[in-house]
């Protein structure tokens, strides 16, 4: 009989503080993700289900150990009382967990009659707001059903961290849950950089959230990859900036309901990782139908209120475009925000606008910006306060799917024209989520279809972005067809090649298939191991693998490495990159040389502190000052 197993994790984040007493530590993290450390196990034959709560005091839900039903052994967890579809029972994860580390949860669930449930992730951010999200939808059947292996994580800023069961208000039981620590992967670096490949041509780019900093081979990939450009997946959209609370609360003390409040708090992780590292930033996204919360277009912003008149609306707009572009760059003065999809998916694909209606809290495709205005005059309006407001060197874009297809085509093209007659667009971004489907004659569209799209968009003299490509296969298809995807994207690509003239960035929806959007249709060049699929192989072949060259200076009488190639300074886990994984294997030299032992390569690029008296902490901290800006070059004089 498995008993309960419960502990916290080691350290697993190093910062650019570190210090030669957190060596130990950091070696032991890494050893124990490499073995996958269990942080806690239990199928509840011991009858503790301590570990458990409900989700507060509004919560019925009632949590104990039973022997009613097991998915293995005889007992299992009981959640009874449940009055609501959200009561259910919680575990949190950041009193026994650490930030910045991915976690696999695992579990099985079956209802009382009839399992109807989901696993959900809940956190609050800096500001005390509660975010929530559905890890796992559908957990239905008669039976008990299997979650395994879904990946959580979180970061320094979050706290109140929960993964929790949820749907219906049915009895629950759950048996054998575990949070085990994620093994580390290592990525190719053997393969050409994407970004470098095509530097001559156009910013490459990926779309990243909070969870993925957790991941070192997926924020590996990034570094390689993708670091031309981030656009941040959800948290700089409407519903995660307007801060319902703080809105409300100015109404109650200012009588005034036009000037929104919003906050960046949800965004600020990956908003640091990409000032920390100098990365562009596509802002994603102001006007937009979808993940704009309904009560922002409600008198008083209340939920039930009545819809506001334009006239109001309009008010609310600009202040509200005013307070993100100021909030933003008050924020974060030295990040590059070069772009923003100012509208997004205002037209259907009758090349109409959008029916009005709500969103609801499920999500429609009705627009409540249609529901104010009528129609989709309000698009001009919020490219004249974008203009207005945006930060120098930010170029302003109509960003929208199936931009391929005629009657949405020409709408946007029309749009377009009329805007950059008046000065306030300067692009258009086409998402470019297709379909590769089963063969080349099945895709949708077909790259004679893709490249026609940008033939007409190029016409209008305005910059292009492809903004959130990717491209799907049959469902949970294996590698079955991953030719048939390459080929896909070869000829996506080449288009995309032939137009490079009038196209400024390339951003990929998404790192590797298993966390994208369309997991199960596997619609990117990296699998969910982390490997290069053989569309990578085909967007990049017969392009050569080049490194930057090395910063090189005169060796010194005093060196003891001997005659050595050209170093590339401060690279002491020879990657042929500098990062603070070279500060770790710096201080774990330094810390035990005879078990960390360097080669006489990674020596030489490592001496960078007073250059020829050997290794030790103050190149550590060379090249802690050379990542954080302090100083400018390697070695340290």
């Amino acid at each position: 009989m498995r008993g309960l197993f419960f502990r916290r994790a080691g350290s697993g984040i190093i910062g650019l503080s570190l210090l030669a007493a957190a060596v130990p530590t950091i070696s032991m993290a890494e050893e124990s993700a490499s073995q996958g450390n269990v942080i806690y196990s239990s199928d509840f034959e011991d009858g503790d289900v301590s570990a458990f709560t409900n989700r507060g005091e509004n919560d019925t839900t009632e949590l104990s150990a039973s022997t009613e039903a097991a998915a293995s052994g005889t007992t299992s967890l009981l959640a009874s009382g449940r009055s609501k579809e959200w009561n259910g029972p919680a575990f949190r994860l950041d009193v026994v967990c650490e930030p910045y580390t991915e976690y696999y949860v695992s579990a099985k669930i079956k209802g009382r009659y009839y399992t109807n449930a989901m696993l959900s992730f809940q956190y609050n951010d800096a500001d005390g707001v509660t975010h929530y999200s559905n890890l796992v939808q559908n957990l239905s059947g008669s039976d008990w059903m299997s979650v395994e292996n879904v990946k959580v994580s979180f970061t320094e800023d979050m706290t109140d961290v929960y993964v929790y069961f949820e749907g219906g208000t049915d009895d629950i039981f759950i048996d054998d849950f575990s949070v085990v620590e994620v093994p580390t992967v290592e990525i190719e670096k053997d393969i050409v950089s994407l970004k470098d490949a095509f530097a001559n041509d156009f910013k490459i780019g990926t779309a990243i959230t909070p969870s993925d900093l957790s991941s070192k081979p997926t924020m590996d990939l990034v570094e390689k990859h993708f670091s031309g450009s981030i656009t941040v997946g959800n948290e700089m959209k409407p519903d995660s900036v307007l801060n319902h609370d703080a809105c409300l609360a100015y109404v109650e003390e200012t009588g005034d309901d036009t000037v929104p409040q919003i906050s960046f708090s949800a965004a600020k992780p990956v908003l640091n990782y990409c000032q920390k590292n100098n990365i562009p930033v596509r802002v994603h996204t102001l006007v937009w139908h979808s993940q704009t919360p309904d009560w922002f277009f409600k008198e008083g912003y209340a939920t039930d209120g009545e819809w506001v008149s334009s006239e109001k609306m309009l008010k609310r707009m600009e202040n509200y475009i005013k307070a993100y572009f100021e909030t933003l760059t008050e924020l974060y003065p030295d990040v590059d925000f070069y772009a923003c999809d100012v509208v997004n998916e205002a037209w259907t694909e009758s090349g109409t606008p959008r029916d009005p209606g709500e969103q609801g809290s499920s999500g429609s495709a009705k627009s409540a910006w249609v529901q104010v205005f009528g129609d989709n005059s309000f698009i001009e309006p919020a490219f004249t306060y974008a203009r207005k407001y945006a930060p120098e060197g930010c170029k302003l874009y109509y960003n929208d799917y199936n931009e391929y297809m005629d009657g949405k085509m020409n709408a946007i093209v029309a749009m377009a024209e009329d805007l950059k007659a008046k000065g306030l667009i300067d692009g258009i971004g086409m998402q470019s989520h297709l379909d590769a489907r089963q063969s080349l004659d099945a895709a949708f569209p077909s790259v004679n279809m893709y490249n026609r799209a940008l033939d007409t968009y190029a016409a209008t003299g305005l910059d292009i972005q492809i903004t959130e490509l990717d491209a799907t296969i049959p469902e949970n298809s294996g590698d079955q067809y991953y030719d048939v995807q390459a080929d896909y994207y070869k000829g996506i690509w080449d288009s995309i090649l032939a137009h490079k003239d009038n196209i400024s960035a390339v951003v990929l929806w998404g790192i590797a298939d298993d966390a994208s959007w369309r997991a199960s249709q596997q619609p990117l060049l990296f699998g969910g191991d982390y490997m290069a699929k053989p569309a990578f192989y085909a967007i990049t072949d017969g392009i050569e693998v080049t490194t930057k060259e090395p910063t090189t200076v005169p060796k010194t009488e005093t060196t003891t490495i001997g005659d050595l190639p050209d170093v590339l300074f401060g690279d002491a886990d020879c990657n042929e990159s500098v990062n603070v994984n070279d500060v770790v294997v710096i201080m774990c030299y330094t810390a035990d040389p005879d078990n960390n032992k360097l080669s006489a390569e990674a020596m030489n690029n490592a001496d960078v502190f007073n250059r020829g008296d050997g290794v030790n902490s103050s190149d550590a901290v060379a090249v802690q000052k050379y990542l954080a800006k302090l100083i400018n070059a390697l070695p340290e004089v």
